[in-house]
Parts: structure tokens; C-alpha cells; sequence
């Protein structure tokens, strides 16, 4: 007996899960916003497209899924995207189905849930606190030294952070947050790169993963601009096992007990790694496309195999290739720019349908290859593009 999915999709995403779910015989349904009805879905993959005007009213949207199951009895419940995670927590929660549950859910949605399960752990953070309490904020900024990292607890990426070098100034922009002031966190400013690690649980336990590194952290590209870019590291170094083990031991502390993520870390110029943030998603900004080209696993795939699985016909991990990947994307003040001057063979992918956008993935066996390219390319980029 197929499978019946409900996906949860608050953007247009999941086109990749949606088609091999329904490859792999399972019934997939779609729940998204009515401003989303008239955008490009894989229709032909989806038995059902439900919209709600939006996610915002929790009762509404328990009702109306509800209400479908009267004659769908829904197998699964699949959250596309950052902020379907909890609506989907919710509605696994109301309807006694499997899955992460909403307590569970804030572990890959709450940045202060998942720094305090992880240091709970024993796992290496940068200092933080919650912002609850007034005396518990004076005492943090002074045993912490400037400057501190002002962050929303539910944000995805960078969005909303701010850097703050006195404390005058971190309070009152506390005074002017209000009452959202508890819905953000306050932790040490840690200089490094930044890593992810991207890959695929079942059964508790890491099956995949795969580990890169940004071309500079978010935040950093954030404030001062720049070009956006990821690559896989080389395999098999000092760093990459270390980066690897540790994410192990985050993802087991967080409690993911199937699915996929996308892991965030830090790593100073003593070479201590830091846990950042984690969410059970793909990770976004082409970084899937990365991590197929350089291992040949779709994530996407893996992740619909998970939820077609029965105890019949089990999950059975992929089998990875030991290629390496990268990808750059920048704004461009033209509206179609030209990317014909880069002409070498590692090219993959070009950017060709998003306007003021420029794009490269590339592809080789030598990660050297890759390391090159990605320095070559990111600083003519700035100059072709942004100049």
C-alpha cells in the first residue's frame, strides 16, 4: 500500500522531494499559501494542491488539516522549509502521527533551545544568554568581552543579526525591541569561518554527510556585501574529520531521529570548532546542487526515500562519490549578465534564470581544482558584477 504525504511548503521548494516520492509509488499532497497557487509546482507528481491564506492562525490551520483527513488518512507529515518545521511539529502533534513533535521541533527552529541542548551536552558553543532577565544580561556582558552577537531566536541565516561593541548600546537597542526582546539571544562574537555540514539520519544515526565551507561567514556577506559562495573541503584532513565528529555528536544531541540537516559551525584561528546552528532542511542557496555534484546524493531523494521506506522495503543509505563541488552567486547591475567569459570545463550550472543574478557551480576530482577556481572566480565576479 502507497504512502500518503502531506507537504508543508511555505515557498516554492521541495520540487526534487515531491517528484521522487511520487517515483517511489507514495501519494503526495501539498499544503501551501494561497499566493503560491499559481507558481510552478510539480503538478504532476502532486494528487492534491490545499492553500491556506497563510501559516499565521494555528487553529485554522489544524482545522483544515483535519478536515482532510476525514478522507485522507496522511502517513506523513513534510515540512519543506524552515518555517513550516513547527506548523508541521503542531499538526504531527494534534493528529498522534510520526515525526519530530513541537518541544522536539525548537531544537532545529530556536537558536537558544539548540545552544542550551548542545552545551548540555558538553558540546563546545560560543557563550550566550537569553535576554529574560536583566541582572542575568549584566552578568553576561561582563564576564563576556565585546563585542556580542545580538540574534533572533527563530530567524534562518543571518537575517536580523546585529554586532554590537559597547554596552550602551547593546541596552538600549533591548529598550527598543520591546516586548521581542525575548525572542532574541545574546552570545560572544567568535572570528573564523564558517562551515556546514549537510546530510541525511535514519535510525538516530548519521548515513550521510558531507562537509563545506563558505566562501565568507553570512553575516560578514550580510553587512558588507560581497559574493556568495560554498565548496566541499578536502576529505579525509584533520579538519574535515573533526568537523564531521563533531556535527555527529550535535545532531545525536539535538535528537533528529530521521530525516535531513543542515548544520552550521564556526571555526577560529586556533582551529576550535564552534556549533552555530542547526535546521532539519536541505540546506538552501544551491548548496543541495553542491553537495550532489561533489558526492553524487541527492538529498532531496534520500529524503523522500526515508518517508517512502516501510519495514518491506527498508532505507538504504547512498553510496557517495569523492568528487568536490563549489558554487558562487552574486548580484549584478545587469539584469541578464553574461557569464560567457567563464569558459572552463569544471562548469556545471550557470545562473541563467533569476535577473540581477550572476552564477557558477563547477565540478572536479582535485579539490585544489576547485580551490582555485572559486578564489579566481570570486574576485572576478566583484569586478564583473559589482564593479
Amino acid at each position: 500500500m502507497s504512502k500518503h504525504l502531506l507537504c508543508v511548503a511555505s515557498h516554492l521548494k521541495g520540487f526534487h522531494f515531491m517528484r521522487e516520492a511520487r517515483r517511489l509509488g507514495c501519494d503526495v499532497s501539498l499544503l501551501t499559501h494561497e499566493k503560491l497557487l499559481d507558481k510552478p509546482w510539480p503538478r504532476e507528481a502532486l494528487s492534491n494542491i490545499y492553500a491556506l491564506p497563510n501559516f499565521d492562525d494555528s487553529v485554522a490551520v489544524r482545522n483544515a488539516v483535519s478536515y482532510l483527513t476525514r478522507k485522507t488518512r496522511f502517513d506523513s507529515l513534510v515540512p519543506m522549509g524552515d518555517y513550516d518545521i513547527e506548523v508541521t511539529a503542531a499538526l504531527r502533534e494534534h493528529l498522534r502521527l510520526p515525526g519530530m513533535g513541537v518541544t522536539a521541533s525548537q531544537y532545529f527552529r530556536d537558536k537558544l533551545a539548540m545552544r542550551e541542548r548542545a552545551a548540555e551536552h558538553g558540546l563546545p558553543v560560543p557563550a550566550f544568554t537569553g535576554l529574560f532577565n536583566d541582572a542575568e544580561v549584566a552578568a553576561f556582558l561582563a564576564r563576556v568581552p565585546a563585542p556580542w552577537v545580538l540574534k533572533p531566536r527563530a530567524e534562518a541565516s543571518s537575517k536580523g543579526i546585529q554586532v554590537f561593541e559597547d554596552a550602551p548600546a547593546l541596552w538600549q537597542a533591548l529598550e527598543e525591541l520591546g516586548d521581542a526582546r525575548t525572542l532574541h539571544l545574546l552570545e560572544a562574537f567568535v572570528a573564523g569561518e564558517l562551515y556546514h555540514v549537510d546530510g541525511v539520519v535514519a535510525g538516530g544515526e548519521v548515513v550521510f554527510e558531507s562537509v563545506q565551507r563558505y566562501g565568507m561567514p553570512l553575516l560578514r556577506l550580510r553587512q558588507a556585501g560581497g559574493v556568495y559562495s560554498t565548496s566541499t573541503i578536502a576529505r579525509g584532513t584533520p579538519e574535515e574529520r573533526d568537523l564531521a565528529a563533531l556535527n555527529r555528536q550535535v545532531v545525536k544531541a539535538l535528537g533528529l531521529p530521521q530525516g535531513v540537516f543542515h548544520v552550521e559551525y564556526l571555526r577560529d584561528a586556533q582551529g576550535r570548532a564552534f556549533f552555530i546552528e542547526a535546521a532539519a532542511r536541505v540546506g538552501a542557496a544551491k548548496i543541495a546542487d553542491v553537495v550532489f555534484f561533489a558526492r553524487g546524493v541527492c538529498v532531496w531523494h534520500e529524503w523522500a526515500k526515508l518517508e517512502a521506506a516501510t519495514p518491506e522495503a527498508p532505507y538504504v543509505p547512498p553510496l557517495p562519490q569523492d568528487d568536490y563541488a563549489g558554487v558562487l552567486i552574486s548580484v549584478a547591475g545587469q539584469e541578464w549578465p553574461d557569464t560567457s567569459a567563464y569558459s572552463d570545463p569544471e562548469i556545471v550550472w550557470r545562473q541563467g534564470t533569476r535577473p540581477y543574478h550572476a552564477g557558477l557551480l563547477i565540478k572536479s576530482p582535485d579539490v585544489q581544482r576547485i580551490e582555485t577556481l572559486m578564489a579566481d572566480y570570486a574576485g572576478r565576479f566583484q569586478q564583473d558584477f559589482q564593479g
